[in-house]
């Protein structure tokens, strides 16, 4: 099982990689810091799994998700993040994650949902799973008093882009995104 490992944090990966390295059968075959690296190591290494943060600088990791699952399908994505709230993992899933682990979990718990992923299933923390089960999908359609610049900012933070992002990519000031 070849392992692409995409988080931010150098000793997050570190620890991920040890555990992972510490089964038999899995290899960690690259590691990227940012969304622009996952999605390019995913597509060079055509690994078996990509875990992914869902809060990356770069491309926005739900971006990430699906893109790898049109370039590169024979890689399931597997998320591993401290939100764990059930809107992330709908999200998550809808772009086309295979797994949702938060980071909260026993190390053991990222082997496991690697395991079910590679066997053909999906895989979510448990916890999660059964207040997902309880939650009732969000309304459709966004709040009727925001503006449409508002609208355009908000779902920019959908995505994933964080507030610098968003102020260069609309010509705002920082200041103005955050308000």
């Amino acid at each position: 099982i070849s392992v692409v490992l995409a988080d931010d944090h150098q000793l997050v990966r570190d620890g991920i990689r040890l555990v992972l390295e510490g089964e038999h059968d899995i290899e960690v075959v690259a590691e990227a810091a940012d969304g622009d690296a996952a999605a390019r190591y995913s597509l060079g290494h055509k690994p078996t799994i990509l875990v992914l943060d869902l809060s990356m600088p770069g491309t926005p990791s739900l971006e990430v998700i699906a893109d790898v699952a049109q370039t590169s399908p024979a890689t399931s994505v597997i998320v591993l993040t401290m939100q764990n709230e059930p809107p992330f993992a709908r999200q998550a899933f809808q772009a086309g994650a295979k797994g949702f682990v938060v980071k909260q979990s026993a190390a053991s718990e990222l082997v496991d949902a690697i395991r079910a992923v590679v066997a053909g299933g999906t895989y979510i923390n448990p916890e999660l799973g059964a207040r997902l089960a309880s939650t009732p999908d969000a309304p459709v359609g966004p709040p009727d008093d925001l503006t449409p610049r508002e609208l355009e900012v908000l779902g920019l933070i959908a995505l994933g882009y964080m507030n610098p992002e968003i102020a260069d990519k609309l010509v705002l000031s920082v200041r103005t995104v955050e308000t």
